[in-house]
């Protein structure tokens, strides 16, 4: 696709469901030197004090939502909208269109062969006809809730809750240009990452940067 500067752009989507291995592979990625651009970042970033979005956030959720040092009570929020569905619509629409805003802005100024955008609820996004490809970090669900729960310390039914209220393993294969499957070891995923930096290095150069190599996964 082609930036707001003129440049012509590649960009990946990468998504997968919680715990699934994203960060690791975003890393890897950015340790091969690929321009990142992270919407779990952007989230953060938007609600920050002073930020409009705190503020909305605050009417709409109440001030208990807000800590004693006047930031985001990120563990009483996700509690909140992981068990209300309204509830987390009404977050999405507050959130949304300021993580788009600022995820096309940060992409028309990172340059690079070809861009990795991280955007963990992909499906359904407004953001998903802005990429060229979309590659899933793909794991088993009873992986993803153990891992869930070490990492968060959550238990085991708030994690699938957590799991439930997010787009479904099927849903997110359904748009997967490209699977990245992390249920090995490191070197496992950082072999595949490897491979995929050639083959999208490869489509960033093609003149239609939607034809796949053939020697993609």
């Amino acid at each position: 696709m082609t930036a707001d500067n003129g440049i012509q752009t590649f960009r990946v989507g990468l998504t997968g469901g919680i715990a699934s291995g994203k960060s690791t592979a975003e890393r890897m990625f950015a340790d091969l030197g690929v321009p990142i651009i992270d919407t779990d970042v952007i989230a953060r970033e938007v609600v920050e004090p002073g930020r409009p979005a705190l503020e909305q956030i605050a009417r709409r959720f109440g001030d208990h939502i807000i800590d004693r040092a006047g930031k985001l009570n990120r563990r009483k929020l996700r509690e909140l909208v992981f068990s209300d569905d309204i509830a987390r619509l009404d977050l999405e629409a507050i959130l949304h269109p300021r993580i788009a805003e600022e995820t096309r802005r940060q992409s028309a100024a990172a340059g690079g062969a070809y861009q990795i955008i991280v955007i963990p609820l992909l499906v359904g996004s407004r953001l998903l006809r802005f990429i060229d490809r979309v590659l899933v970090v793909d794991c088993d669900e009873n992986t993803q809730i153990e891992r869930l729960m070490v990492r968060d310390a959550d238990t085991r039914q708030q994690a699938q809750r957590i799991l439930a209220a997010q787009a479904s393993r099927e849903e997110r294969l359904a748009i997967a240009d490209d699977v990245i499957r992390n249920d090995s070891d490191l070197q496992r995923l950082r072999d595949q990452v490897i491979n995929l930096n050639e083959v999208y290095r490869h489509l960033a150069a093609h003149p239609d940067p939607r034809e796949r190599s053939p020697e993609t996964p």
